[in-house]
């Protein structure tokens, strides 16, 4: 399996902008399918974007969509999650994944998990 470091949570205003990053181990990173997931409390874990393993074809959630961006840097082993126009709605833990083939939304074809990071939009 992968391991998976995440980055870039913090405190924001409703408006603001955050960078989340999520650096991988192993050298088959370029291979792989990638994605987002958040958990807010309370609340089942929800898918908020994906790329594939060449970072040319992306999904977003509709309830991100216009405003998160998700990108990848097979170089630097990273993944990135470019957050505007932040909601409170968007206050979650962030989590990081991989998989080994494929890409999309379903979180149950998702193999490996990175520790989250925490995002909080509060006035």
């Amino acid at each position: 399996q992968v391991q998976l470091v995440e980055s870039g949570g913090g405190l924001v205003q409703p408006g603001g902008s955050l960078r989340l990053s999520c650096v991988a181990s192993g050298r088959t990173f370029s291979s792989y399918g990638m994605g987002w997931f958040r958990q807010a409390p309370g609340k089942e874990r929800e898918f908020v974007a994906a790329v594939n393993w060449n970072g040319g074809n992306t999904v977003i959630a509709n309830s991100v969509k216009g405003r998160f961006t998700i990108s990848r840097d097979n170089t630097k082993n990273a993944l990135y999650l470019q957050m505007n126009n932040l909601k409170p709605g968007d206050t979650a833990i962030y989590y990081c994944t991989s998989r080994r083939t494929g890409w999309g939304s379903r979180y149950t074809e998702y193999d490996s998990w990175g520790q989250g990071t925490q995002v909080t939009v509060s006035s």
